[in-house]
Parts: C-alpha cells; structure tokens; sequence
C-alpha cells in the first residue's frame, strides 16, 4: 500500500489479493482496573524480553514506564482529585456542544439496552455465556466523585495512515491483510527511521538497555532475540492467522480490552459513550476512532475519560508524511523558477 492511501481499510489496498475484514482493539478505561494481565499475556505469547528491573515507578504505581520495543501493551495510573474530576467532565461538555461526539441513539438504531448491554461489537475476547454469545457482566464504572484512578492499556494504534510504514526504507514494514501493521525482524536493519515516523512514539529498536535505558532503570541479564531491530505490537499476527483472539483481549477479566471487527468496535465504542453520557460522565469520549484525523482513524480506538494529553496521546496525532504531496509540489515549483531565473540570467547576459 503506498503512502496516504485512501482506502477506509487499510488492507484492502496492500495488494493481498483476498479481502478481510480489518481488525481492531476497542480499549474501554473506564472498567480498566489496572490488572497489568493484558501486559503479562502480551509478553509471555510475544516472549518479549523484561523491561527494567520491574521497581515501582515513583511516578505511580506503574512498574513499565510506557510502550517499547519491549513492552507492546501498557497500563497508566494516573490519579485524579474532584477538581480534575470536573474538569474532565466540563471540557467532554464542551466537546458534545461542537458536536463531537453525538449523544443520544442514532436516526434508525435502537437504543442501547442497558449497562450490561453489548451489541453485535463484542470482541471474540469478551466471556462467552453457555450459548456461545458475548457475556453481559457489569460494565459500571466505580461511582468516586472525590477520588478516581484513571487506568488505560495503551497498545500500536496501527494507523489508516501509518507513518512508520510510510518512511521504511527496506520494506519491513508490512501492512497485513488484517489492516494492522507489522514489523518483518529479518528484514529491518535497525536504522530507526520508523521510530521518527511514527506520531504516538509507540515503535522502538530492541537494545540491551544501554542506548535507550528508561532513566536509572538498571539492566537485566537476559537474552534480547532481534537485537538492533525496531519492535512494536503486531496485534498477535500468529494468532490472527489461526483465527485466534489476541493475547491481551483473551486474558482481560473485565473486557476493557475489546477485540473484532474494526468497525463493529467504532459501533460498541459509540453506543459505549452514549451509556456513559447518559450516567452524567460527560467526560468520555472516544480517541481514534475519527477517520478525518491525521492519521485517518486507527485501528485501536479508546473510550477515554480526560482530554487525551492526560494519557499521554497527543490531542491531534499527524502522520508526518502527510504533507509530502504538497511539499514536492513547492519544491518544483521552486526549483522551475530557479531553473527560469537561471535561464533569463544567462539569456539577458548575452544582449
């Protein structure tokens, strides 16, 4: 697939030659409850190498710091009094007066069913009752006015405009026929212009911690497979071949982590901040799930209950490769006047 393509499916311009549906994560924080299991599945099913020495962070309660070539799936704490609370809650005020996003169901849809409610969005790793449909557990956000833990699992957003694919220079990145993006280790070569392209700061090279060492992290003795190569989640590639859920959608026990269809989970996630603005949490809203962002939408969307810079997500995310269309356009133009100004020179010099 070329740069800045503009297939709402990614995959299905990556010249596969058969057509999937793109797959995608729904990340919903407000029933996250900072578990870490998704990190723990997410690292033993990759055999991803350990990431510092697994200390508590003095930041938080946080023992991983954020996403790495080691780490593929993260969990943030970050803690919140009633003054942010309402903070939070009158700037998604504010975004629902701009009309981002609409509450209430839309023209045609039924109305959501209720808290436990879960439409045909649910992901293959939500609990499965005895009739093989996706379970109904509680999904109520704790009710702590006073106190909250805002706590998200952040994971590769596999851009519809991926700028790490976009600036490869060998080829292995690869847009698969699942609409994720992957990273071919026998083929990078560890030059790192990946890791410039990409907006979230998600890809990184695999070291042994003495190039890019998390602060006064120490090191660990232990074997580093694909050494010098960058690293990111594949959104369990093996898996998704096998028809197989994802490791950290398969083992989260509360579904936070919703795994499907791409556009089924932009359908659960809107009718999921729908139920929450009509609880009074005016404060959600969804992040990534605009397909007019600079990045053409990604596929891993989260329901988020601060503005996005409170998680550590830049609030308008730009494939860097955005604007090179227009850039060669200005620099021809630039260098036939150049061109036009050196031929009138020569031609006026001869008069």
């Amino acid at each position: 697939m070329g740069p800045l393509s503009e297939h709402e499916d990614p995959g299905a311009g990556s010249g596969w030659g058969h057509s999937h549906e793109r797959k995608g994560f729904f990340t919903d924080t407000s029933i996250c409850i900072g578990c870490k299991a998704c990190e723990v599945a997410c690292k033993e099913w990759n055999r991803n190498p350990q990431d510092g020495d697994l200390e508590i962070l003095g930041s938080s309660y946080d023992n991983t710091g954020s996403l790495g070539a080691n780490t593929w799936r993260h969990v943030a704490f970050i803690e919140q009094d009633q003054e942010r609370i309402e903070q939070a809650r009158e700037s998604g005020r504010r975004l629902v007066g701009l009309g981002m996003p609409g509450i209430g169901p839309k023209p045609g849809a039924e109305a959501p069913s209720g808290a436990g409610g879960c439409g045909s969005g649910c992901g293959a790793g939500a609990p499965t009752g005895t009739d093989g449909e996706p379970g109904t557990g509680d999904r109520t956000p704790p009710d702590t006015p006073e106190f909250r833990w805002l706590m998200s699992s952040d994971v590769c957003k596999h851009c519809t405009r991926a700028g790490c694919l976009d600036v490869c220079p060998t080829g292995a990145l690869m847009r698969t026929e699942f609409g994720t993006v992957v990273v071919q280790s026998d083929i990078c070569n560890g030059c790192g212009t990946c890791v410039g392209g990409c907006p979230f700061g998600v890809i990184e090279r695999r070291d042994d911690g003495t190039i890019s060492a998390k602060g006064d992290r120490g090191r660990v003795e232990q074997d580093v497979p694909h050494h010098g190569t960058a690293n990111k989640c594949t959104l369990c590639y093996d898996r998704l071949v096998d028809g197989q859920t994802p490791a950290c959608a398969q083992t989260c026990p509360t579904t936070s982590i919703r795994f499907g269809d791409r556009a089924d989970m932009v359908d659960e996630a809107e009718s999921r901040v729908r139920q929450l603005h009509d609880r009074g949490m005016t404060e959600a809203r969804l992040y990534g799930a605009n397909g007019n962002d600079g990045v053409g939408g990604t596929g891993s969307v989260f329901l988020l209950l601060d503005e996005p810079e409170v998680y550590g997500l830049p609030p308008d995310p730009q494939v860097p490769t955005a604007q090179l269309p227009a850039m060669f356009r200005t620099a021809g133009i630039a260098a036939a006047g150049m061109i036009a100004a050196t031929a009138l020179a020569f031609l006026g010099g001869r008069r």
